[in-house]
């Protein structure tokens, strides 16, 4: 990577942190503030900077022009939509659509839920594999082989102490996943949150994403999250069904 293009990434990803000054970045990056005003104008020119009064800078419309076609890309957001935002009415709980990605999960869609504590993901927003019940559906999808590598690849970070934190208690998990049809986050990525999720199948019975339902504990216990795979997988089914699947194709 050119060392001009290295820099303007990490300039955008300082500001996607919030508003910066010249200096703030010059020191982030580590070079002279000249080097980041030239920086500064290049990107501002083309829309993914703009200044905020005199002193701030802040990301562009053209930065959330390309994510937005980015996710209309995902034609599983597109496919998925009708069904999932259907589940959230019903449920009143939030609903995440998830991708994998470069070994970790990608959140491509989001509904919120209608009770007031909110959660830690959004839209792009990336997140683990090993603690994150969309993450172990799309693991659990993989073949055998790969799944087994990538277990024992992953960084197992401990979230909270509900948290997987081996290869072996991992692969055995998904291979629970892989029997159920669901997975479920037990409070490991957050304490105070606990999630079931369902794979949405494509064509072929090959997994395009998955999707959840996150719920505060506070406001529903664990049985009462069970209760609602039914519903979660009602949901996801349909939303195979819109994204091509005919129900011939492996899986559940």
């Amino acid at each position: 990577m050119s060392q001009s293009l290295d820099r303007a990434l990490t300039v955008l990803d300082g500001l996607a942190r919030g508003a910066r000054t010249l200096d703030e970045l010059a020191e982030e990056i580590g070079v002279h503030k000249t080097t980041v005003l030239r920086l500064l104008r290049t990107l501002e020119s083309h829309h993914f900077v703009r200044r905020e009064g005199t002193r701030h800078y802040r990301l562009g419309s053209a930065l959330f022009d390309l994510a937005n076609q980015a996710l209309e890309e995902h034609d599983v957001r597109r496919s998925s939509h009708e069904a999932l935002a259907a589940l959230n009415a019903r449920t009143g709980h939030t609903v995440h659509l998830a991708s994998y990605e470069d070994g970790e999960v990608v959140y491509i869609d989001k509904y919120e839920g209608r009770h007031s504590v909110r959660m830690y993901s959004r839209i792009g927003k990336r997140a683990p594999l090993h603690c994150t019940a969309v993450g172990k559906v799309l693991v659990a999808a993989m073949p055998p082989a790969e799944r087994r590598e990538l277990a024992y690849a992953l960084d197992y970070l401990v979230m909270t102490p509900h948290t997987i934190t081996t290869p072996e208690a991992y692969l055995a998990e998904l291979d629970r996943v892989q029997k159920l049809g669901y997975a479920v986050d037990n409070a490991e990525h957050e304490d105070f949150i606990h999630c079931i999720a369902a794979p949405i199948r494509g064509a072929g019975g090959e997994v395009l994403a998955a999707a959840s339902i996150s719920v505060p504990r506070i406001l529903l216990d664990y049985d009462g999250l069970l209760a609602l795979v039914p519903e979660l997988r009602a949901a996801t089914g349909e939303a195979s069904v819109h994204s091509g699947w005919t129900g011939n194709g492996k899986g559940h």
